[in-house]
């Protein structure tokens, strides 16, 4: 009896390790994505009147798909930038407009994803409306395309002005037909945003912020914006009119990788 007992013993023993180990491997991993620090926020809790409409969590963009890390359609920001943001936002609601976010904290496996995309020379889905007259092999030397973004220091965004009230924008259905994004505003995909001569992410130089073949409602459009934001801290990048970055940057020198979503930021601030 104490041999057999002893046996029965060690194969309980033997069966209650294997199932620790299954249930170990059952067991979800705890999660290991990274964190923003404490001074990065939602807009929306800065803000909740600016528009936003965060193009890379949608396949309308010059990619086709979802972009890797836009997790939730939230803007994420330093709060130096949120801030200063909500001040340009009250200036432009006196004059009866409203702001209106495309992107804003680009984490860099968002960049990575682009860099994929130009290298990848067959997947041309989207050129007849983002970069109709460029070829994609030239996506890299002229700019269009990096490994680094500003975007991804979290002090940077791309914006545009809405008049009030605002109205809503459709939503873009893969497999529609492109218009090139520097048709008359009239014939490109609808936007609710005033005409800046282009749409957002127009990779043409018709895009950059004065170029001279722009002119009337459309220059004086792209000068409102510029005027509200370089008045209040943001320092406007000279070929696309759409992008600023507000300086000084708390991280200058830091590209984060942490997912664009609310459980990114502590306590879901």
């Amino acid at each position: 009896m104490t041999r057999l007992t002893s046996a029965v013993r060690g194969l309980v023993t033997v069966l209650a390790a294997l199932l620790t180990v299954t249930a170990a491997s059952a067991t979800p991993r705890a999660s290991t994505e990274p964190e923003a620090p404490k001074n990065f926020v939602a807009l929306r809790s800065v803000d909740p009147t600016i528009i936003q409409e965060m193009r890379y969590f949608t396949p309308h963009n010059f990619v086709g798909e979802r972009i890797d890390g836009y997790e939730q359609p939230v803007c994420i920001l330093t709060r130096p930038a949120a801030e200063a943001l909500h001040r340009a936002q009250l200036r432009l609601l006196r004059k009866g407009y409203t702001l209106k976010v495309y992107d804003c904290y680009r984490p860099q496996r968002a960049v990575n994803h682009f860099v994929r995309w130009a290298e990848d020379l067959d997947d041309q889905a989207m050129k007849g409306e983002f970069y109709p007259s460029v070829d994609k092999t030239r996506l890299f030397a002229d700019g269009y395309i990096a490994e680094k973004s500003g975007h991804s220091r979290g002090s940077t965004m791309d914006l545009t002005i809405v008049r009030l009230p605002a109205k809503p924008t459709r939503p873009y259905h893969p497999g529609e037909p492109l218009v090139p994004c520097f048709a008359p505003k009239e014939e490109r995909f609808p936007d609710n945003s005033v005409d800046m001569g282009t749409g957002f992410d127009c990779f043409d130089t018709l895009a950059h912020t004065l170029d001279p073949r722009i002119q009337g409602e459309q220059h004086a459009n792209r000068l409102l914006l510029k005027s509200t934001m370089e008045g209040l801290g943001f320092v406007n990048l000279a070929e696309e009119w759409w992008h600023y970055t507000y300086q000084p940057e708390p991280y200058p020198n830091t590209y984060f990788d942490f997912p664009v979503s609310w459980k990114s930021l502590v306590s879901g601030r």
